[in-house]
């Protein structure tokens, strides 16, 4: 039997590092178990994943401006071919794989504002054509959430019910696909795929008054929450800014992390607003860069999703400035979720109390963060390996038995 043809499927090089970092350690997967596979993506950033992992790469949509708002007519009939010419662009991507994977990233839920015209119609295309073709899609280690707008709500349905394989990084994200109407009673849940990544080695806790990570977000609420979009990240960054200026006060130095490259100008107004040789922003271009952060400061504070997981998979003691129900369930799961601050009403007071009480049990959350992360690996090495019998076996058996016919 031949190798499998792999292909991998989602905004994968457009800026997003937890995306990248998903797609990392099921690369990492990959070459481990199945070596010869031929791997290729169709994402959304092909040039970053051509240079950055040495796969082929292909671009996600057809029209190059599918991301940017169409205002004039002639870019709203681009878009509008855009979304007819995918359908075909699409199905012959898929042809050429005996299995594609949907590597981690919250594909099936819109805690952040979304269109259904956008990714998940995207997805719906794969998974619908997966089918046809009889290519096995494989959502491995995904997030979910209930939908309530109605037409994203049925393409994510619908995507999730056409995937062969279907794995999530959380008890709530299955819950939420059984509320959706999607059968799960042979669904795994399992660790984010991050934490299957290697862990830099900390530098330790300092004598208290040591660096402190603040992980922030161009945050403007949830897809349900577009009327109060502004005023939602004006309450985000003034509370997180106050909470940043207390912490120079006390002479702390401040690591503004960032987790997308739209989180620039979120960066940039917290360190004109506190003006402190103290605070100085991270430059990280991976999950391993963040994890090397934050495995070099005494505690971190953060809000996006994949900055929670690089500082508690490096052990270091972590309060969640919470935007969605997924952050509380990772903070629990890995024994800290007494640790979270609502992002859409952040306190700056009530902020450092927690955060002082996070320091003050730090040494007894490293043990516990210790003890959850090797449980967390063996999670993965397990959901790996049923990956490989549920998916790959069947898959290339199946060429070989038509090759001979």
């Amino acid at each position: 039997m031949r190798a499998p043809r792999v292909g991998v499927f989602g905004l994968l090089g457009s800026g997003n590092l937890g995306n990248d970092g998903s797609l990392e350690a099921v690369l990492g997967y990959l070459r481990a178990e199945h070596p010869g596979a031929a791997v290729d993506a169709l994402c959304g950033g092909p040039e970053i994943v051509k240079s950055r992992y040495g796969i082929p790469a292909t671009r996600l949509h057809w029209y190059s401006g599918e991301y940017r708002t169409a205002s004039r007519a002639g870019a709203i009939a681009a878009k509008g071919l855009g979304k007819l010419v995918d359908v075909f662009r699409t199905a012959a991507w898929v042809r050429r794989h005996d299995v594609v994977i949907v590597p981690g990233m919250g594909v099936l839920e819109a805690t952040l504002p979304l269109r259904p015209w956008g990714f998940p119609y995207s997805l719906f295309l794969l998974c619908g054509t997966g089918r046809l073709l009889r290519t096995r899609v494989a959502l491995v280690g995904v997030g979910a959430d209930v939908i309530r707008d109605r037409p994203t709500r049925a393409l994510i349905r619908w995507s999730a019910r056409l995937a062969a394989h279907r794995s999530y990084r959380d008890t709530l994200s299955r819950d939420a696909m059984r509320t959706m109407g999607v059968d799960t009673a042979r669904d795994q849940v399992c660790p984010d795929l991050a934490f299957a990544l290697p862990t830099p080695a900390a530098s330790g806790p300092s004598d208290g008054a040591g660096l402190v990570c603040v992980g922030v977000m161009d945050f403007h609420g949830s897809n349900d929450d577009r009327a109060r979009a502004e005023e939602i990240h004006r309450r985000y960054l003034d509370g997180t800014t106050r909470f940043v200026r207390a912490l120079v006060a006390d002479g702390r130095p401040v690591r503004l992390l960032t987790g997308d490259s739209c989180d620039a100008p979120v960066v940039a107004s917290i360190i004109e607003a506190v003006d402190s040789p103290l605070v100085t922003a991270s430059v990280a271009g991976s999950l391993e860069d963040l994890m090397k952060e934050t495995a070099a400061a005494d505690a971190v504070v953060a809000t996006r999703y994949h900055n929670l997981v690089c500082a508690l998979k490096t052990g270091t003691p972590t309060l969640a400035l919470s935007y969605a129900a997924k952050s509380d369930a990772l903070m629990e799961r890995m024994g800290l979720g007494a640790y979270c601050h609502p992002a859409r009403e952040v306190d700056a007071d009530r902020l450092l109390e927690q955060f002082r009480e996070l320091e003050k049990q730090a040494g007894e959350l490293r043990q516990v963060l210790a003890e959850r992360n090797l449980a967390a690996q063996a999670q993965l090495e397990d959901q790996f390996a049923a990956l490989t019998r549920t998916l790959f076996k069947k898959a290339v058996g199946k060429t070989a038995s038509q090759e001979v016919s």
